[in-house]
Order: structure tokens, then sequence, then C-alpha cells
């Protein structure tokens, strides 16, 4: 009987309300017996409290207008990364195609005309005296030279001749006409008078003319080199004539760079050489020039003003 008034006299189980703490379980009137307290055991125990219910509970509670004006809990922005600013400027800074192709061809049009600048002093080039066409060939030298010896041959005889009939060797008369002969081989040495009966050219004349056509090309050369070294700037035009990368070509442009070209073009031979590099050179320059005008072209008709550009002034 006592175990059932004890259990009777238990109170209800606490109830947990939203917003509200629980209701704390009232002391017993009297000291159970042993049988009341397991009786007590057998009652399943109180829940045990959750602590975001209880925190929840020790807050007032909130309306709907006053929960819509809280801001968001931090695990709500990680739902939505945010995306970096740099990735914003990322298109923007990327070079679209049309102006990466309008800078080659800006480049490419500098280059161009800077060839053309360093290398237009060949249009400058005198061909007949790089050729020297009227360089005496060996043998005109050679049939001149052969002339001289024989007039000095036939002066030396008439003077020996002279000389022994001084001496008594030879009659008197023998030795005059020997003298009148000398007289009249001297006289045919001179250039007035040999130009009466002969139009060749004597030997001396030969070898004066050779060394006046030298001297003249040599100063041309020296002309066209400047200060900067013609050959040596040319070199850089190869890409539109490959004749200009020859072996044979590589001591000018030695010399040329070393600016010492024109004091070391002492024979003919280097001279047509330097002659057919500037008329390959002349080839590159005409393609060079054909190639700067079409990119021009091709520029305006794009609306590129700052592509297209004059060639420059001439040297």
């Amino acid at each position: 009987m006592k175990a059932a008034t004890g259990a009777e006299q238990m109170p209800d189980e606490p109830v947990l309300r939203q917003g509200r703490a629980a209701d704390p379980v009232p002391a017993p009137i009297m000291s159970p017996s042993p049988a009341t307290s397991q009786a007590v055991s057998t009652v399943a125990p109180p829940p045990a409290k959750d602590p975001t219910v209880a925190a929840q509970g020790a807050e007032p509670p909130l309306g709907d207008a006053d929960r819509g004006d809280q801001a968001p809990a931090q695990p709500a922005k990680a739902t939505s990364p945010a995306v970096p600013e740099s990735g914003q400027d990322e298109p923007e800074q990327e070079e679209s195609p049309a102006a990466i192709e309008k800078a080659l061809a800006e480049t490419r049009q500098r280059t161009l005309r800077l060839m053309l600048k360093q290398c237009d002093r060949v249009l400058l080039m005198d061909f007949d005296l790089l050729a020297m066409s009227g360089w005496p060939d060996n043998y005109s030298l050679a049939a001149a030279r052969r002339n001289r010896d024989l007039w000095l041959f036939s002066a030396l005889v008439a003077a020996l001749v002279f000389l022994s009939g001084l001496t008594g060797f030879i009659p008197a008369w023998i030795a005059g006409g020997g003298f009148g002969a000398f007289v009249i081989i001297l006289m045919l040495g001179v250039p007035a008078i040999r130009r009466i009966y002969t139009a060749r050219p004597s030997y001396l004349d030969l070898v004066i003319k050779r060394q006046r056509l030298l001297r003249d090309a040599r100063k041309h050369i020296e002309h066209l080199e400047g200060k900067e070294g013609l050959v040596w700037q040319c070199a850089r035009m190869a890409e539109f004539n490959t004749s200009l990368r020859s072996s044979r070509f590589s001591e000018l442009l030695a010399l040329s760079e070393q600016r010492a070209l024109a004091r070391n073009m002492t024979r003919r031979e280097y001279i047509r050489l330097y002659l057919i590099y500037l008329l390959e050179a002349e080839k590159a320059y005409d393609r060079v020039q054909k190639a700067f005008f079409d990119g021009n072209q091709q520029a305006m008709d794009r609306g590129w003003a700052s592509v297209a550009a004059s060639p420059g002034q001439r040297a």
C-alpha cells in the first residue's frame, strides 16, 4: 500500500516547452522506504536537456519580425563562396587577338622602317665608278709593256753607236747616224709627239689610268660606308635575300664593322666583290620597301593609324 501511495503521490513528468525552462522536481514529502525507492527507480528518468534548446529557452521568445531582422548565421556564408576580386579583372586585363595582331604589325613595321633607314645609302651607289668599266685589261698592259721595252732597247742601241764613234772604233758618219736615231727615238717617247703617229696608249698611261680608277672607286666606297658601315648594316636584310649570307662576303662584313673597309680596297677584285654585295643589297632593299608599303596599306585598311608610317628621311 505504501508503495502504491508513494507512486500516486509522485508528480507528473516535467513538461518542456519551446522557449520555457523545465519545471523543477519538488522535494519528496517524506523519506521513502526501500520499496518506494525501488518504485521510483522504475520510473523513467527525465530526458537530458539539449544545450541548444536550453540556450534558446534562456532567451525570450522572438517574433517572426524579430527573427527576420537578425543577421544570418556564419555557416550560411560558407554555402555561397565569394568570387575573388582578381577574377573579375582577368577578362579586362587579357589582350584580345586584335590587339596582339596590331602590336605585332607595329613591331614589324618598325623593324622594316629601321632597315630602310640604315641601308638607304645603297641607293647612292654609282655603278660605273665601282665597275671600273674603263679598266685596262692585262693584254693591253702586256702589249704596252712590250712596246716600252722595244723603245728602250732602240734608244740604248743608238746611244752605243754614237759613243762608239766618239772613240774612233767606228766611222764618224755611222756615229752621226746613231746620234740622229737616238734623238728621234727619244722624241717618240714624248706623249705629245707619240700621239701623232699612234693612238695606242703607252704603258705609263695605262698604269696611271688604273691607279686613277682605283682611287676614285675607293673614294666612292668611303662615301658610301660613312661612319656606320653600309655593308655591316645591310646585313640585316639577309631575311629578304639569302645571298647576303654568303661566306665570300664575311671579310667585307668584318672590315665594315671595324670601319676599315675603304682603306683595305687595294685591288680591283675586292672592289668588284663590294659591288656584287651592293647589288644584292639593292635587291633586298627593294623587297623590304615593298613589304613595308604593303604593311602600311594593310594597316590603313584596318584603321591602324599608329602602325602606318612613312619610311623616314633618307640620308
